[in-house]
This record gives C-alpha cells, structure tokens and sequence, in this order.
C-alpha cells in the first residue's frame, strides 16, 4: 500500500503523481486541505522521518512565522504548527508499506520502487 501525502496545486507533488503514475505504480493521495491532518498522523511524520527536514522553511507559510517562533521551535511545537498549517509540511511525504520518505527526485524513487 503507497501513500503519497500533500497538496494537490503543489509542483512537486504533480511531479510526484506524475512519476508514479508513468510506472504504473498505484498509490492513493492525501491531500491535506481535502482529507485534513491531525496530530497522530504529523506525529507518526515526526517519528518516522526528521522532525526538523518535515517542517518546510521555504514556504510562505514558514517565513510569516515571527522570529520567536522560528528560533523556539521544537519537534512539539513543530508537530502543532504542521497541524494547524499544513502547507507547512514539507511534500511530498511517501508511505511505502511501512517505509517513509520525504520530498521528491526521480532517482530516490527509482531508487525506493527498484
């Protein structure tokens, strides 16, 4: 079972879906704004991948943080931040069975789906 977790209008994520799907890989996606996020789940991201690399400082969302928030984060104040603002988890996330994966390049797939 493959999951492929994000935001529909994101690039990458296009990019992603793209790939899987010119490898006829199947997948189900997880849109974030549509199917919604909660605590369990970005803390099973926190868990399973790094806490830190989850949080996607690039993003608008990340840098309308105040300076105190930016420098204060921890991986619990991180995991409700990502909860309350999704767009601010850094796409894609992949659940392959039990094996997570963050961001995307065609060679770490073709590495991850050999």
């Amino acid at each position: 079972m493959i999951t492929l977790y994000g935001i529909s209008n994101c690039d990458t994520i296009k990019k992603a879906k793209k790939y899987l799907a010119d490898n006829n890989i199947e997948f189900t996606f997880h849109d974030y704004r549509k199917d919604g996020v909660n605590t369990q789940m970005v803390n099973t991201f926190a868990d399973k991948l790094d806490w830190e690399q989850l949080v996607n400082k690039r993003g608008t969302t990340y840098r309308a943080l105040s300076d105190e928030q930016k420098q204060s984060l921890t991986k619990e104040s991180a995991i409700e931040l990502l909860v309350e603002q999704p767009a601010m988890i850094k796409r894609p996330v992949l659940v392959n069975n039990s094996s997570y994966h963050l961001g995307f390049k065609a060679a770490q797939y073709d590495e991850i789906f050999k």
